[in-house]
C-alpha cells in the first residue's frame, strides 16, 4: 500500500485503489501520517485556483474559433468593445439571485464641476442601461424600450427617468432579458448594415454622435456600471481587453477638445490667453499619455477643438493609466484625487482633468 501513497496524494489512483489505500489508512498510523505529509506536499506544489472562470476566456475562445472559420456576418471592429462588454455583463448577472438583483448602487457622476450621484439597486442600473441603450435603436430603426412611456427630452436622464416612473414597481431580475435581446438586436443590425453606417448620427438629445461612436460610447457605458453592479455584490471585475480599452480612450481624448471649448463658454475653463488658433492650424497642446493595458499618447488641443494638437506647441504633459483615465471621465475618480503624473501649465493641466470629468453622466 506504501507504494500508492503518492499516487493517492496526487488523486491519480484508479477508484478501487484509492478505496483499498483510505481503508488502509484507517487502520496503519504511519501511513496515514506519510499520506498527510503528502497531500500538504501536493497543496504547495499547485495553489488552489478560483472557480471563477477568466474574464477574458470568452475572448479567446472566439478569437480562435473565428481564426478557423471566419464569420460570414463579422461584427464591425468599432461595435467589437459593445459586444463584448454587454457579453461580460450578462455572464456576471446570469447567477445572481433576487437578493443581488435589489442590491443598492449607487451612480455617481459630475455635473458644474461637482460631484453627483443617484442611488438605485441593480436591476435599476440595467433598467438605465436598456433605456440609453434605446438611443442607439431608436436610430437603427428598431423599436424603443421606452414603449409609451414619454420622456421630457430624449436625454440618457430623462428617458431613464421616464422608465423608471411608467414601471408599476422597481424594476426586477425580469430587466435583463429585453436588455440582453437589445443588445443582441444591435450588434446583429450594425453587423449586417452596410458600410457606411458607421457615419448614422445618434441623437442624445443635447448633442448627437455618429453610430460608430455612440457604440464605443455604450460600451463604456456598459463596463463603467457593470463594475458598480460588482462593487455592489462584493465581486471583482476587470476592465476591457486592451484592444477595447484603447478604443475608448481615444473616443475620450477626441471629445475633450468640444468639451473643453463648452466648458470655456460657460467660465468652467481657464480663456484662451492667445489669439484663436485658425481650423487645422496647430495651437497650444497638452500631451496625454495612457499608460499599461490599452495604452498611446494623444495631443489634445487646448485653444480650439478645430485647431490641430503639436509637439512643437506641447505646454503641458499628463501621464496616467488606462483604466484610470476612464474612471475618471465617468466621474468615478475626482479630478484632484487622479493618480496622474504632470508637468507644465497647471491651469491647462486643470482644465484637461476637469473636462474629462465633465464628460460624465448618469
Amino acid at each position: 500500500m506504501k507504494s500508492l501513497l503518492g499516487a493517492w496524494a496526487l488523486a491519480a489512483c484508479a477508484p478501487a485503489e484509492a478505496a483499498a489505500v483510505e481503508e488502509h489508512l484507517g487502520a496503519c498510523g504511519p501511513c496515514a501520517d506519510e499520506a498527510l505529509r503528502l497531500r500538504t506536499a501536493v497543496g504547495l506544489l499547485q495553489r488552489p485556483e478560483s472557480l471563477d472562470l477568466d474574464p477574458g476566456l470568452r475572448t479567446r475562445v472566439l478569437e480562435s474559433c473565428l481564426e478557423r472559420r471566419p464569420p460570414r456576418t463579422p461584427v464591425p471592429e468599432w461595435a467589437a468593445a459593445y459586444d463584448a462588454e454587454t457579453a461580460r455583463l450578462d455572464a456576471l448577472l446570469q447567477d445572481f439571485g433576487g437578493s443581488e438583483w435589489h442590491a443598492p448602487v449607487r451612480l455617481r457622476w459630475y455635473e458644474s464641476d461637482e460631484a453627483s450621484s443617484r442611488r438605485t439597486t441593480v436591476a435599476g442600473v440595467i433598467a438605465h442601461l436598456l433605456t440609453v441603450d434605446g438611443l442607439v435603436a431608436v436610430a437603427l430603426g428598431l423599436d424603443d424600450p421606452l414603449g409609451d412611456a414619454t420622456a421630457v427630452r430624449p436625454t440618457p436622464w430623462d428617458r431613464t427617468e421616464a422608465y423608471w416612473r411608467a414601471a408599476r414597481f422597481p424594476p426586477t431580475r425580469s430587466v435583463r432579458a429585453p436588455w440582453r435581446r437589445q443588445s443582441h438586436d444591435l450588434v446583429r443590425t450594425v453587423s449586417l448594415a452596410d458600410g457606411g453606417a458607421g457615419r448614422l448620427p445618434v441623437s442624445y438629445g443635447d448633442y448627437a454622435l455618429p453610430l460608430h461612436d455612440a457604440m464605443l460610447d455604450r460600451a463604456f457605458e456598459c463596463w463603467v456600471h457593470a463594475e458598480d453592479i460588482a462593487e455592489a455584490v462584493d465581486y471583482p471585475y476587470d476592465p476591457p481587453s486592451g484592444r477595447h480599452l484603447h478604443r475608448i480612450v481615444d473616443l475620450a481624448a477626441r471629445m475633450l477638445p468640444a468639451v473643453l471649448e463648452h466648458r470655456r463658454l460657460h467660465g468652467l475653463a481657464s480663456p484662451v490667453e492667445r489669439r484663436l488658433v485658425a481650423a487645422g492650424e496647430p495651437g497650444r497642446s497638452l500631451r496625454l499619455e495612457i499608460e499599461g493595458s490599452g495604452g498611446g499618447e494623444w495631443l489634445i488641443p487646448l485653444d480650439s477643438p478645430a485647431a490641430k494638437g503639436s509637439a512643437e506647441h506641447e505646454v503641458a504633459h499628463v501621464a496616467l493609466d488606462g483604466a484610470e483615465f476612464c474612471r475618471l471621465a465617468a466621474g468615478h475618480v475626482p479630478p484632484r484625487e487622479a493618480a496622474v503624473g504632470q508637468v507644465g501649465d497647471r491651469a491647462a493641466i486643470r482644465d484637461v482633468l476637469m473636462a474629462a470629468a465633465g464628460m460624465s453622466r448618469m
